[in-house]
């Protein structure tokens, strides 16, 4: 076969009008794809998400396929090395003196298909990913000159250009920009949120379920049961569940928390934004839509529509602004492994227990759980965050480099020192019980703030905060906290830190 140009298409990048297929010449350009050992093994992925990551670029190449469009697929039993080996085998029998893809989400890919150029001496032509509302470029632009880059103030700045939930003066839906404090309500009394949309296997998907089986049986979770759409068809039907069965309450319960339900009123749409099943526009339509229609109230639609172009914008932009050396911050010193329950579950902390084995079983948990239970526990030890950050990568099917990083490495862990995260998202075992049933089952108790049977966080959250004071203690957001650490004995003090480095030296041991 010969060909002029490879289009190749990642397995993020799976839209039909993904920068990389424009101006396809299906008698001159071959779309690529390829699923490759290196890719599905540089980090411990998730069974159930390598399966959906399969199975949806099986399923794209498929739609391409019948469009008319050349396609070259080469799956896991073809692929035992890298994109690099792989793309040197096809050029090597197409003899393409041009390759044509769409940016990656991840600063490593990129730096990859930079060195094919000299490399193999062909054209190298990266285009930019257009399924965001704005560029890594206009975010660029739009940080020139501030000292802060604050989400709320850029989630402003893109409510006016996208004039979503605005009225005609251009003021926002329900007098306010951000409904945030009518996001935390616990749940109290019974509930019967909705199941989230599942899709039944077809012949594609199950074969994919098969070789993930085979192939990466030692990697961490859950295989079976999968349900998640892997087609755009059935990613819009998910969307359009959720907006009519879980919207209406997810502004109000967003960020609870409880073990015997493990969806609540959340989304699980991020997983199909993030290869391209969903357009992010798409998504903020139709939340849009509802509250219009008077279906959502406004601190659902406006809670939810933040997440997307708030929050999902801004820390695509600070990832690309501030890499590579964004990936080595480690402004609090932190060294400490990751606990091996982290990947067995096996843990007498109820909550760190759950959200686990969700995780394990769903390749999901919300943003919740991952910040204030996961996330928290490893900022509570010192844990490194490249170690941190790797698991989280792994575990969850929405985890991308591009959106990972900022959410952990700066939200949850504060390596970088504030840039992006103005506080420590530090905790003691007050507000997970506030949020969540964990602390009935739980073999600590969260009432008691040091010995044996208190819970960890309590002392872990004060240990926390005298092992960084240095550091911290001048944060204007922590000022209260170290205000009532100055008022503690010297014996209080020694208390925690003997109870926290009891536990600590147990942890290691396990």
């Amino acid at each position: 076969m010969s060909y002029q140009t490879l289009r190749l298409i990642l397995w993020d990048h799976l839209s039909h009008d993904i920068s990389s297929l424009k101006g396809i010449d299906p008698k001159r350009d071959l779309v690529v794809f390829l699923e490759t050992i290196e890719e599905a093994e540089y980090v411990n992925h998730h069974v159930k998400k390598l399966a959906f990551l399969f199975s949806s670029m099986r399923h794209f190449a498929k739609e391409l396929e019948e469009k008319g469009f050349p396609i070259l697929y080469i799956d896991i039993e073809q692929e035992e090395g890298s994109l690099t080996s792989a793309i040197e085998k096809i050029l090597k029998k197409t003899k393409a003196k041009r390759l044509i893809v769409t940016e990656p989400g991840e600063y490593r890919v990129l730096k990859v298909i930079e060195d094919w150029k000299e490399r193999f001496e062909i054209e190298i032509q990266i285009r930019p990913d257009e399924r965001f509302f704005i560029s890594t470029e206009e975010f660029k632009e739009w940080s020139l000159g501030k000292k802060k880059l604050l989400m709320e103030s850029f989630y402003q700045f893109l409510r006016k250009q996208t004039g979503y939930l605005l009225k005609d003066d251009g003021s926002p839906e329900g007098g306010q920009w951000n409904f945030d404090h009518e996001n935390r309500n616990p749940i109290k009394g019974d509930i019967d949120p909705p199941e989230p949309f599942h899709v039944e296997p077809d012949i594609i998907t199950k074969e994919v379920l098969k070789q993930v089986k085979k192939r990466f049986s030692k990697h961490f979770g859950d295989l079976l049961p999968f349900w998640f759409a892997v087609t755009a068809e059935d990613a819009k039907k998910a969307l359009h569940h959720f907006v009519h069965k879980a919207l209406p309450h997810f502004g109000t319960y967003q960020d609870a928390m409880r073990d015997d339900q493990n969806f609540l009123y959340h989304s699980l749409l991020s997983h199909y934004l993030n290869i391209g099943l969903l357009h992010p526009k798409q998504v903020c339509d139709a939340a849009e839509k509802a509250y219009l229609e008077k279906k959502v109230p406004i601190q659902s639609a406006e809670g939810f529509i933040r997440q997307i172009l708030g929050w999902r914008e801004y820390v695509r932009g600070i990832y690309w602004l501030k890499m590579p050396h964004f990936a080595k911050e480690n402004f609090l010193e932190a060294k400490r492994k990751l606990p091996w329950f982290y990947w067995s579950g096996e843990t007498e902390m109820n909550c760190l227990k759950q959200v686990i084995k969700q995780t394990k079983e769903q390749a999901y948990s919300h943003h919740i759980q991952r910040l204030m239970v996961t996330g928290n526990f490893a900022l509570l030890i010192g844990t490194l965050p490249e170690e941190i950050c790797s698991w989280y990568l792994a575990v969850y099917a929405d985890a991308h480099d591009w959106v990972e990083l900022p959410n952990t490495l700066g939200m949850s862990q504060f390596a970088e020192g504030g840039f992006l995260g103005t506080k420590p998202y530090a905790s003691s075992g007050s507000y997970i019980h506030k949020m969540s049933n964990f602390c009935q089952n739980c073999r600590y108790d969260v009432k008691l703030k040091e010995g044996e049977k208190a819970c960890p966080f309590n002392y872990l959250y004060w240990d926390f905060l005298l092992r960084n004071q240095g550091k911290l203690e001048k944060n204007a957001r922590l000022s209260m906290p170290y205000q009532m650490l100055k008022k503690f004995s010297k014996e209080k003090k020694k208390q925690i830190q003997e109870d926290s480095e009891h536990f600590l030296n147990k942890l290691e041991n396990q």
